[in-house]
């Protein structure tokens, strides 16, 4: 633990731990140890996007109002993406905001979602609709707790790996199951190094939504059927869309794409996607409430080549109907 987090544990008034049935387990006694905090009052929720809403923000408002949590508390969340974000939307907006820390302990949460002031929950049928930009006190990333994770979530976060060596570096297209925790810390400093030239996603941090405008659609469908994705899976997806739009609008090499189609069989191997023409209809209408739509129009990043994306691509709905018909195909 450094002398920063240590200081801000010290100072806090109370300490609240955030964390779901799945993680609660195997860690969260160990980190109680580890921070010394033993006597945190603890909040666990289930697991799952479905529980990112707003009755989980309401149920981490009352215990912190029961406990008498006042504006020098500090809420640790502990989990992944589903815990820091939320978690971090629940502390920033108790009291106008209290200090809060990401543990997170999943490889996905650890690269991206732990990281860059985002916090947000769904809302409506979409992915993040209701949020706040607000930077956790700190970000503490122990690759111990990627022990525990499943093979299917390990695979999940190096998608969002790959999505950094699209957009940054192309040594990051390298990643495989061996040697993915070398590049963990590369990706957060991609990140935060965007993150940092613009916070609130003015400009230049649009390029780190590659694969999500068709992505976050294709994950919120999938949630209302038997067979939901993970968010690093729909993220390939949605990848695999944006390189076929960006090839054909953009002049992007062929083989990059090529190239992507044999890793999103790996990417997708733990899980079976069900998805069909029949499906394509219900995710093009999540892309309506896309919140990063200018004048009901979605708005893509796409690539002229590995490592120069251009944000802000509007696309004729012609194309996108393509674009999801292909990556269907391709995982069928």
């Amino acid at each position: 633990m450094n002398n920063r987090l240590k200081q801000t544990i010290e100072e806090a008034s109370k300490i609240f731990i955030l964390t779901d049935e799945n993680v609660a387990p195997f860690w969260l006694p160990e980190t109680e140890y580890w921070f010394d905090c033993e006597n945190a009052v603890e909040i666990t929720i289930r697991p799952g996007e479905k529980y990112k809403n707003l009755q989980s923000v309401q149920r981490i408002w009352k215990t912190l109002m029961k406990h008498h949590a006042d504006r020098n508390a500090l809420l640790i969340n502990l989990g992944g993406g589903v815990i820091t974000d939320l978690g971090g939307f629940a502390a920033s907006t108790y009291k106008r905001g209290i200090r809060f820390i990401n543990i997170p302990t999943t490889l996905l949460a650890m690269v991206d979602a732990a990281i860059g002031g985002k916090t947000g929950i769904d809302f409506g049928g979409g992915k993040n609709q209701i949020g706040t930009f607000a930077e956790a006190e700190d970000v503490l990333i122990h690759q111990d707790y990627l022990m525990t994770l499943p093979q299917r979530e390990l695979l999940s976060g190096m998608a969002e790996m790959l999505k950094y060596g699209f957009i940054a570096d192309a040594k990051l297209l390298e990643i495989n199951l061996v040697n993915y925790e070398q590049f963990i810390f590369r990706c957060g400093d991609i990140k935060r190094k965007i993150v940092a030239k613009d916070p609130t996603e003015k400009g230049l941090r649009k390029i780190l939504n590659f694969g999500h405008t068709m992505g976050h659609a294709i994950e919120s469908h999938c949630l209302t059927t038997e067979t939901p994705l993970l968010h690093g899976e729909a993220m390939a997806l949605g990848m695999g869309a944006a390189l076929w739009l960006s090839e054909r609008k953009l002049g992007l090499d062929a083989d990059v794409l090529q190239r992507f189609e044999s890793q999103i069989k790996m990417l997708l191997s733990e899980v079976e996607v069900s998805l069909s023409g029949a499906d394509v209809e219900p995710i093009l209408q999540y892309l309506v409430h896309d919140k990063k739509n200018k004048n009901n129009k979605p708005q893509f990043v796409l690539l002229e080549a590995v490592g120069k994306p251009i944000w802000d691509v509007e696309v004729e709905p012609d194309s996108v109907m393509q674009a999801l018909n292909f990556i269907i195909g391709v995982v069928k």
